[in-house]
């Protein structure tokens, strides 16, 4: 460990490796500080990777529960919970290895303990396991610290206690009943989950629909397969607070038709995360902060000029990919200015890309047609449930939608909900990449029968093809 460096990283999750990775390669004497028990960030420890690995399970017995429509007898399908957390807990601890590996044999140097900023481009340093603290100067900073739980301001809430995320990716056991607050992205994937394993869910929803920011079609689409599943679900609802008793945990609301109360063994926050931002001394360096979130220009420049941020602790999006690039933008736009230059490089959101792997699978890129205001747009969408291959899967739910510019035809958007959206979206991912336009992507052959065909249908629409 040296006194000072030119890039000082603290966070060593996806976006602070990725940061690290690229100052190294342009030659900036560059530091990782990580103060987390394991090594690896939310994405691999208690996040992307966990969930979607309970999920997969759950996705299984889903499939078991519907064997009999193709012909197979096979017993009910039970889920054996250890079984389930020891392969997640293989799989992430192989995925953290790896990460740890790549941190500790990067070209540049990984602190294991704490930093806060004691002054402009001063960092205080705690190793983990005790010691002096020592001071380092960094001639510029990345903040890629990630983000936290928070309690929401609901009474009663933090009394009665409740389940994270981070509880049950590590359940071995489960409560027979779960009411789920939130219907994000992590509050349906965990409500999918726990459904599948066979505890009893109830969803309640604040906003008017699932998927706050998906257009109100697609979200519907999760929704009514989620009741078709056995889920009660409450949406546009006021939570008024939270009590036990009777040995259960009841929630209090407001609906349009009045108070109603529901009542479960176990509470699961999925009403959000905040930047963890808490701890940090941002206000010694003159970081300026919007509630707990840093305060960032679109090059990833806080407003104190030699720090920068990346991830979930200045958003605008908290999607791994999207951290990884703001933290490699960070890298390059700091070197930029330790030479004197403008760091003029802008994180692009014109790809903007959104999957929620609940059952059906929502995935999104780009401009939805809700948010198109007065941009002048062309939609179409076609069913799943009138194209071949997916009737032959059996899964019949959902729809793909495009969105194009009226005038030249360019696909600004695309939402995919059904069978294998995340996959399927990065055709239109690709497509927008090359700003292709209906038409263009209308005439890309695709092998029948398939699912990917499906996206040809809204194309040919749009450009007045047949």
């Amino acid at each position: 460990m040296k006194d000072s460096y030119d890039f000082v990283v603290v966070g060593g999750g996806s976006a602070g490796y990725a940061a690290a990775r690229t100052a190294a390669s342009l030659g900036l004497s560059t530091a990782v500080i990580e103060g987390g028990r394991e090594v690896g960030g939310l994405c691999i420890l208690r996040g992307c990777m966990p969930s979607k690995t309970l999920i997969e399970s759950a996705n299984r017995l889903e499939a078991i529960g519907h064997a009999a429509e193709f012909g197979i007898r096979v017993p009910p399908g039970s889920a054996d919970l250890s079984a389930i957390i020891d392969r997640k807990n293989r799989l992430i601890g192989e995925f953290a290895d790896y990460r740890r590996g790549q941190l500790e044999g990067g070209k540049f140097d990984f602190l294991r303990g704490w930093a806060r900023f004691a002054e402009d481009r001063e960092l205080e340093f705690a190793p983990q396991g005790g010691g002096p603290s020592h001071r380092i100067h960094a001639r510029s900073v990345l903040v890629a610290t990630g983000s936290t739980h928070t309690v929401p301001p609901i009474p009663g809430l933090a009394q009665a206690g409740f389940l994270t995320s981070d509880d049950v990716l590590d359940a071995r056991s489960l409560p027979a009943s779960v009411i789920v607050l939130g219907a994000g992205p992590v509050a349906l994937e965990m409500a999918h989950y726990l459904a599948a394993v066979g505890v009893r869910v109830t969803i309640i929803q604040r906003s008017p629909q699932f998927l706050k920011g998906v257009d109100p079609d697609v979200a519907a689409v999760v929704e009514d397969a989620f009741r078709a599943r056995g889920m009660v679900v409450h949406t546009g609802t006021s939570l008024l607070g939270v009590e036990c008793r009777d040995g259960l945990k009841h929630v209090r609301f407001q609906t349009k038709d009045g108070e109603m109360c529901v009542a479960a063994e176990e509470i699961f926050n999925g009403l959000g995360r905040v930047p963890a931002t808490k701890s940090l001394g941002l206000e010694n360096a003159g970081v300026e902060l919007d509630g707990h979130r840093i305060v960032t220009r679109q090059n990833q420049q806080t407003t104190n000029p030699a720090v920068f941020a990346a991830g979930d602790v200045c958003g605008p999006f908290e999607v791994v990919h999207i951290a990884i690039s703001q933290g490699e933008i960070a890298a390059r736009n700091s070197a930029r200015f330790l030479a004197g230059k403008d760091p003029h490089e802008k994180s692009d959101y014109r790809l903007q890309l959104y999957a929620v792997f609940t059952e059906p699978q929502v995935a999104v890129v780009g401009l939805t047609e809700s948010a198109a205001g007065g941009r002048p747009v062309r939609v179409a969408s076609y069913p799943f449930g009138d194209h071949g291959k997916s009737l032959v899967m059996a899964e019949e739910r959902g729809m793909v939608k495009l969105v194009a510019d009226a005038s030249t035809g360019e696909i600004l958007g695309g939402a995919a909900v059904g069978p294998h959206a995340s996959e399927l979206i990065h055709e239109i991912v690709v497509a927008m990449a090359f700003r292709a336009t209906a038409r263009q992507l209308a005439a890309v052959p695709h092998y029948h029968p398939t699912l990917s065909e499906i996206w040809t249908y809204p194309a040919e629409e749009l450009a007045g093809i047949g």
